[in-house]
């Protein structure tokens, strides 16, 4: 039976649990005893162990032929040590065949709204980003060395039932002019987590891919959508500067970065289907 190691089992740790049920042994690494009762709960064996200490990692070493690597990067700094720790860990033993890392699209930085592939070079703006950027690098040169299969997927904004902008919508917080919006992405926390997988056994070595949905909207559109979902007001338009002066400091940096990414290399390389090739859909989904 397969074994895989889930790094970071959050809510799409959870949801590649239930795909894999009866197909895989899976582990977890937990550095809680609640979250480790969480996971039996799930059918998945936890780990013992905390990406911030070293020494917590040693049962990891050998333990699993797939692994992956959905774990953040620290909250400060421009590298992500978490990532290094990890992979010296693994180093330890026999290595995985295969290794699955979550990054974000937020590596781009700002695009003018342009249409992006994986082939445009890597340029963060924020230190959230950089931060990824070195954990993609410190990947890459990984799998390189040590033959391991590496796939890297940059992710955008997730939703789901229960991870969506509610709380800004009910507030009524603004959302730019039309002519001012810029372009956003999204990917349903379900197709993610079967991108995850898809990407775990089909990706090529050291290979990039945008895990990205058919949407392609501005960030206003988006609100709306969701408003009209939970039967709420749309949010009003104003003038960027009105805008950025309501919102916080986080909501004011993915203002200033506008794309639109394109999703081919998922569908050819990786035969990927979405189940929800747009948020229409995916508002009706779970």
């Amino acid at each position: 039976m397969l074994r895989i190691l889930i790094i970071g089992c959050g809510d799409i740790g959870l949801r590649i649990a239930k795909q894999l049920q009866g197909r895989a042994r899976l582990y977890a690494l937990s550095r809680s005893p609640d979250g480790r009762a969480a996971l039996r709960a799930a059918g998945i064996t936890p780990i013992a162990g905390d990406l911030d200490d070293r020494r917590s990692l040693q049962r990891i070493a050998g333990l699993a032929d797939w692994v992956l690597h959905l774990a953040p990067p620290p909250g400060e700094g421009a590298d992500d040590p978490r990532t290094a720790r990890l992979l010296a860990a693994l180093g330890r033993g026999s290595l995985p065949r295969a290794l699955s890392y979550i990054s974000t699209t937020g590596v781009y930085g700002d695009c003018a709204g342009e249409l992006v592939a994986e082939t445009r070079p890597a340029r963060p703006r924020n230190a959230r980003a950089k931060r990824r950027v070195a954990a993609e690098r410190r990947l890459r040169a990984w799998g390189m060395g040590s033959g391991v299969r590496v796939g890297i997927l940059r992710a955008p904004g997730i939703y789901a039932a229960g991870r969506l902008p509610e709380e800004r919508v009910r507030k009524g917080l603004p959302a730019l002019l039309p002519d001012e919006d810029i372009y956003t992405n999204h990917i349903h926390a379900e197709d993610l987590a079967r991108l995850c997988v898809a990407a775990l056994f089909r990706s090529r070595p050291n290979r990039v891919y945008n895990a990205v949905d058919d949407s392609g909207h501005k960030m206003g559109d988006w609100f709306d959508r969701v408003a009209d979902h939970l039967g709420l007001p749309r949010p009003p338009r104003l003038p960027r500067a009105e805008v950025e002066a309501a919102v916080t400091p986080a909501m004011r940096s993915f203002l200033a970065e506008s794309r639109r990414l394109s999703n081919r290399r998922i569908k050819r390389e990786l035969r990927f289907r979405l189940h929800y090739p747009t948020v229409h859909e995916g508002l009706s989904g779970p």
